[in-house]
C-alpha cells in the first residue's frame, strides 16, 4: 500500500511478502467477514462533498506511480462492471507524492478533456511500471502522447488549460476532505473511506467498499 511520504519504501513490503510463510499469505488474502469501523474503514466527520445526485458515489483515489494501484487495475475493472445502476464511480488522481504525482494528476485530466482516457489509462501504468517512465515533466509526457497517437499540441494545451488546473485543485480538495494519506483508497458517498492500508490489500479494499455501498443503500 502506497503510504504518503513513505512511497519509496514500497519494495520493502514486496520483499517481506515474498518471504512470508504460505499459511500467513493465505490468511492475509481473506477479506474481513464483517469490516470493523476504525479498523477496516473510517467514518468521516464532517462528511466529504459528493457530486452524484441521486446515486451512491464511489471514488477511487489513485496515483499512476503507485505499484499497488497498477496491480489492482484488472481486479478494479472487473469489480466496476458489477456495480449496481445506483452507483456512480469515478477516479480521482492524488498529488501526495511530489512533482511526479502533481504532473500525473494534470495528465489524467488532460486526457479526460481530450476523450483519451479509455485508450491511455492502462498504457500510462504500463509505461511507468514496466518501461520505467517518470512522467514528472510535460516534455516527456507530451512525447509519450505523440508516440501513442495523441496530438501533442492539443495535449499540451489541455494540460496547461485553466479547466484542467481547476480540476486538479478540486481533486486535491476532495482528497483532503477524505483525509487520504495512502493509495489505493476508496471513498463512499462522502461518509466513509477505506484503503489497501486499512483493509489489508487492494482486493480486500474492494470487498470493504462493497460493504460500505450496502451501508449507504440502507442510509446507515
Amino acid at each position: 500500500m502506497m503510504q504518503r511520504r513513505a512511497f519509496s519504501l514500497s519494495l520493502v513490503g514486496v520483499t517481506a511478502g515474498i518471504a512470508a510463510p504460505a499459511a500467513a499469505l493465505a490468511a492475509q488474502a481473506q477479506a474481513p467477514a464483517v469490516p470493523v469501523e476504525g479498523t477496516h474503514y473510517v467514518r468521516l466527520n464532517p462528511p466529504a462533498p459528493t457530486g452524484a445526485a441521486g446515486k451512491i458515489e464511489v471514488v477511487e483515489f489513485f496515483w499512476y506511480g503507485s505499484p499497488h494501484c497498477s496491480a489492482l487495475e484488472p481486479a478494479l475493472e472487473a469489480w466496476r462492471k458489477r456495480l449496481g445502476p445506483d452507483v456512480a464511480f469515478r477516479r480521482v488522481p492524488v498529488a501526495l507524492y511530489g512533482d511526479a504525482s502533481v504532473a500525473q494528476q494534470r495528465l489524467y485530466y488532460a486526457l479526460d478533456a481530450l476523450g483519451q482516457l479509455p485508450a491511455m489509462h492502462r498504457r500510462i501504468f504500463y509505461a511507468i511500471h514496466s518501461d520505467r517512465a517518470r512522467f514528472d515533466k510535460l516534455p516527456e509526457i507530451a512525447a509519450f502522447m505523440a508516440k501513442n497517437n495523441v496530438d501533442a499540441t492539443r495535449f499540451n494545451a489541455a494540460y496547461e488549460s485553466p479547466a484542467v488546473q481547476a480540476q486538479a485543485r478540486q481533486a486535491s480538495l476532495l482528497s483532503d476532505a477524505y483525509k487520504i494519506d495512502s493509495v489505493p483508497a476508496f471513498g463512499v458517498q462522502g461518509r466513509y473511506y477505506t484503503s489497501a492500508t486499512l483493509a489489508g490489500s487492494g482486493d480486500k479494499a474492494l470487498t470493504v467498499t462493497d460493504f460500505l455501498i450496502a451501508r449507504a443503500r440502507r442510509g446507515a
